[in-house]
């Protein structure tokens, strides 16, 4: 057997050297695809093996005479050079491969069918790794057991691993952000040509309003002419603030929460949304509305969706200061992030699927969130997008230069997922 399978394994890698000028582009990008599974698949054979490896050497050094509390010592060293990572790395990927084997089997057979990479494992398990067993594998079977997780973003599969979190464990995951707030602190490191990295760890709510206020006062500079740029000016305005060069007071700025109206009226543990952070338990969300509601800085405005699929139709503007513009809207429905399958940025603009100048409406129908750079690649030659009419929520389909073909639907808003069954759902978003 294992003679069979080291001839495969180096029989593929010689393959792999063969060069690729003599095939065509849709080829390539076939090869590409195949290459990815291959990839995913040979990810979670390590995993395996590593495991495996574990367990046959804990017991070998257990019959050699070695106590309990030494067994185990150089077994993550030899999996680190037989995959040419440090020990502490190889470690991390020896935990990763129990939890997969023995906590979330739906995720490993996503890998071993070349659905699902080794990164994207690595989210599932991290983001898992404080519930119990039982709540676990019910992440594992939900995100998992159907594919959903194969084609969500790196920044879609964590928020979607957090908001089952913040579901199924809403007190324990609020009772773990009190704990977590005792951990910020600020830290430097250095950074390549006399640079240095300042990072600040902060609760959600005082982390979100600081990076909005520095992004408010960018955009205000940029709209009055200033050539720095958007990164630029958030950094001096940061020094300035900081250091006290400036005594320019802090300008408006919006904290989004979307959240339903049951878990608003606490009758649900619906996890809520925090624009630019991501998925928080319920309780920590009420906690978050009673205190801005008390400082006199809470608007709420409503946000419709159909009852059967979850999709937000509409959304009134009756909030004093919050813009009610069909782009906040696109930007709402999408939850924030570049709707391209697996690219997870922020959305920068809206998109008309069926092009301006082809007669494509500009209505929410017609209209997806991207990024600057996947919206640039649209209008490439070759590219096209078209809405696929079915009875779930928002969904388009590119078709690339070569002809394949990419499907990706608006996100489920809270209180909606699609591997729930909820009743009918008014959600609120709350602006302070």
């Amino acid at each position: 057997m294992f003679d069979l399978l080291m001839r495969q394994a180096r029989e593929a890698r010689s393959a792999l050297a063969v060069g690729t000028s003599e095939l065509s582009d849709a080829e390539r990008v076939d090869l590409l695809r195949e290459l990815e599974d291959l990839k995913c698949a040979a990810s979670a054979a390590q995993a395996v093996l590593a495991v495996d490896l574990e367990a046959s050497q804990r017991a070998a050094q257990v019959e050699a005479g070695v106590r309990a509390g030494r067994a185990g010592e150089g077994i993550a060293e030899q999996i680190g050079l037989a995959r040419r990572e440090s020990p502490h790395k190889a470690a991390r990927l020896l935990g990763l491969g129990k939890v997969l084997t023995a906590e979330m089997p739906h995720t490993l057979r996503l890998m071993q069918e070349g659905r699902l990479s080794e990164w994207r494992a690595t989210i599932l398990a991290r983001e898992t790794a404080c519930l119990s067993l039982q709540h676990r594998a019910e992440v594992d079977a939900r995100l998992c057991a159907g594919g959903e997780a194969e084609t969500m973003s790196d920044l879609g599969l964590t928020r979607a691993a957090k908001r089952l979190a913040c579901e199924l464990d809403p007190a324990g995951v609020a009772e773990r952000a009190r704990r977590a707030e005792a951990e910020r602190h600020v830290s430097l490191r250095p950074a390549p040509d006399t640079m240095c990295w300042i990072r600040v760890l902060l609760p959600v709510k005082q982390a979100v309003r600081v990076y909005a206020v520095l992004l408010t006062i960018a955009k205000t500079a940029r709209s009055q002419g200033d050539p720095r740029s958007q990164g630029q000016l958030m950094a001096d305005a940061l020094v300035e603030r900081v250091t006290g060069e400036s005594t320019t007071a802090a300008p408006k700025v919006e904290v989004k929460l979307v959240m339903s109206d049951s878990s608003f009226f606490g009758t649900s543990q619906d996890a809520a949304h925090v624009e630019g952070h991501g998925p928080m338990p319920a309780p920590w969300a009420r906690a978050f509305v009673k205190e801005a509601a008390a400082q006199a800085r809470l608007w709420v405005r409503r946000l419709y969706v159909v009852p059967s699929t979850g999709e937000l139709v509409a959304m009134d503007s009756r909030a004093r200061c919050a813009p009610a513009g069909l782009a906040d809207f696109v930007a709402t429905r999408d939850l924030g992030l570049c709707r391209t399958p697996w690219c997870g940025a922020p959305i920068r603009e809206s998109d008309h699927v069926q092009a301006y100048e082809d007669g494509g409406a500009t209505a929410s129908f017609n209209l997806q969130g991207l990024c600057r750079r996947c919206n640039l690649a649209k209008q490439a030659p070759g590219w096209r997008a078209a809405q696929v009419v079915t009875t779930r929520r928002h969904e388009v389909e590119t078709t690339t230069p070569t002809g394949h073909r990419h499907r990706s639907r608006s996100p489920a808003p809270p209180g909606h997922l699609d591997v729930y069954h909820h009743g009918d759902r008014l959600v609120l978003e709350l602006i302070a």
